[in-house]
């Protein structure tokens, strides 16, 4: 590199994770260039900019996004310098053919950690994170959120990053309605975190801004809640670290980036599911947790499934539509609706035969998706593609597995039964045990208690 020239830079991403670290570490920094940003994982990001109005007077034109299947092309053309590899949930094998592909065309590969990304906020921040997509981040935080507003204390969540609309709009985003999420015209993916939260009285806050959110919520807040996205580390500085494992993937935490690093910095490491896992696998991941973190306080919880209308289900046709992200990129095969439906007796359809064209490439991309559809709806056509398949299948009812009201986004022949899933103690004192010596030690709660 030409030592008179600013340092230029590629950063791999997929909409969240990228602009952060472009944001807290990149974008005021004279020394480099960032030229380009690539997409990954989320359909319809790539073509786009990142905005002036959050690039900052340093790029006046704003930032392209590019595919990152072109990561070479850009590199060679670009003269880039280093590539920054910013998005989660990805193998340790991915992330290391990625750093192969740059390394091949003379760049630097980087990975920026949490002390130059991570905010740190005016409020105590309790984060959680996890090993994995669809390990149980929301209903944990949904969960805890509402315990700490039993307690008298103010809470705001705050949650990884989903700008998939006009990212200049999204800078900061606040949720404390129905009404909030109809205004940002979210997404199926938004809606799913942002709804249960809503119902229950909770305020979200979201966007691409994270300096400034951070500091938006601790106006109205006691204390910080960062549910985390995939299996990313947060973006603020968490005083009270929790993170979550899945013993239906057992050896995962140890082979998926960053999983495997967040699980390190633990300092409360909860095994999910134990209600529905097998026992042998709890115990490996147990094992794992001891081995990787063993300072970490380990808690044991189930993940119960409730579903409406169980009783009316035996031997019924149904199609299961589950959380989308769990069942894509993350990995999974089926989820919450499927174990609620074979609870039920019914007689579970795979929808296969009966894909839209909006929905029949999202099975191509991910073969392990079982006889289950993912609740895909990242864009208009996407959601009328699902409502079109769900319409379309041979089948007596749906069962919805997604956090969304599913049945308000669309209009089908058939009836949509909810299947919802929340967090559950497994253990006493259980997590939250160690919120509350948390709170204490804090001087949230009174130490007498």
């Amino acid at each position: 590199m030409d030592a008179r020239r600013a340092s230029r830079i590629l950063i791999l991403g997929a909409a969240g994770r990228d602009f952060h670290n472009f944001n807290v570490v990149y974008r005021d920094d004279p020394a480099v260039e960032v030229v380009a940003f690539t997409a990954a994982q989320i359909p319809g990001i790539a073509g786009r900019r990142y905005p002036a109005a959050l690039a900052g007077p340093r790029y006046p034109e704003g930032i392209p996004i590019f595919d990152e299947a072109e990561l070479e092309a850009i590199c060679r053309r670009e003269r880039i310098d280093q590539v920054v590899f910013a998005y989660s949930d990805v193998t340790h094998e991915h992330v290391m053919h990625t750093a192969s592909r740059a390394l091949a065309t003379g760049a630097d590969f980087l990975l920026l950690g949490p002390e130059r990304t991570q905010i740190k906020a005016s409020k105590p921040v309790i984060a959680i994170s996890a090993v994995r997509t669809g390990c149980g981040k929301s209903q944990t935080s949904r969960y805890l959120s509402h315990w700490l507003r039993g307690q008298g204390l103010r809470v705001a969540v705050l949650r990884h990053p989903m700008p998939y609309g006009d990212l200049a709009a999204e800078a900061v985003q606040r949720f404390a309605s129905l009404d909030d999420i109809a205004a940002a015209q979210c997404t199926v993916e938004e809606r799913e975190e942002y709804e249960p939260h809503i119902a229950l009285g909770h305020v979200v806050y979201a966007g691409v801004d994270y300096a400034r959110i951070a500091e938006q919520a601790a106006s109205e807040a006691d204390l910080l809640i960062w549910e985390g996205g995939n299996n990313d580390f947060p973006f603020l500085k968490p005083d009270l670290h929790i993170v979550l494992t899945d013993p239906l993937r057992p050896g995962h935490e140890l082979s998926y980036h960053p999983g495997e690093a967040v699980l390190r910095m633990a300092d409360v490491a909860v095994i999910m599911k134990t209600d529905v896992a097998e026992p042998a696998a709890v115990q490996r991941v147990l094992d794992h947790i001891r081995r990787l973190n063993p300072r970490a306080g380990i808690v044991r919880a189930a993940s119960p499934v409730s579903l409406e209308q169980a009783e009316s289900l035996r031997g019924q046709r149904v199609v299961v539509v589950e959380d989308g992200p769990t069942v894509t990129h993350g990995g999974m095969a089926y989820g919450a609706g499927w174990v609620a439906a074979q609870r039920a007796g019914a007689v579970i359809v795979d929808p296969r035969p009966w894909l839209d064209a909006q929905i029949a490439p999202v099975f191509d991309k991910y073969p392990q998706i079982g006889s289950v559809l993912p609740a895909m709806g990242y864009s208009a056509a996407q959601l009328h593609g699902l409502a079109a398949t769900l319409d379309r299948a041979e089948a007596a009812a749906v069962i919805a597995a997604t956090p969304v009201d599913l049945a308000r986004l669309v209009a089908i022949g058939k009836p949509i039964l909810r299947a919802r899933y929340e967090y559950a103690e497994a253990e006493t004192p259980g997590l939250l045990g160690y919120v509350e010596a948390f709170l204490r030690h804090a001087g949230l709660i009174d130490k007498g208690r």
